[in-house]
C-alpha cells in the first residue's frame, strides 16, 4: 500500500508542475496519467493477492495481450532471432 501512495504522489507532483509549466503541460499531464495507471495496477495486484490468499488459490500472473487477443513477445527474443538470422 505504501507503493501505491508513492505512485499517486508522483502523479500529483506531475499535475502540480503542469499547472506552472505551460511549455510542458501536456507531457507532464501524460506522465501523471502514467503514474496513476501504475498505482491502479499495483492496487489491483495487491487485492488479487489478498483474495487469492483468503481463498487459498494463488494464481500466476497473466500474460499481457493486445486488442486482438495475441500475446506480446519480448523484444530480447526478437533481437536474438534477428541476430541469428544476420549471421547466416
Amino acid at each position: 500500500m505504501e507503493k501505491v501512495r508513492r505512485l499517486r504522489a508522483m502523479g500529483s507532483l506531475c499535475r502540480q508542475q503542469a499547472a506552472y509549466n505551460s511549455m510542458n503541460k501536456w507531457k507532464l499531464l501524460a506522465e501523471a496519467e502514467y503514474w496513476e495507471h501504475l498505482a491502479d495496477l499495483e492496487l489491483s495486484s495487491y487485492f488479487q493477492q489478498c483474495n487469492a490468499v483468503s481463498s487459498n488459490e494463488i494464481t500466476q500472473p497473466q500474460a499481457l495481450t493486445d486488442a486482438n487477443g495475441t500475446q506480446w513477445e519480448t523484444i530480447a527474443a526478437q533481437a536474438a532471432v534477428t541476430a541469428n538470422d544476420a549471421q547466416w
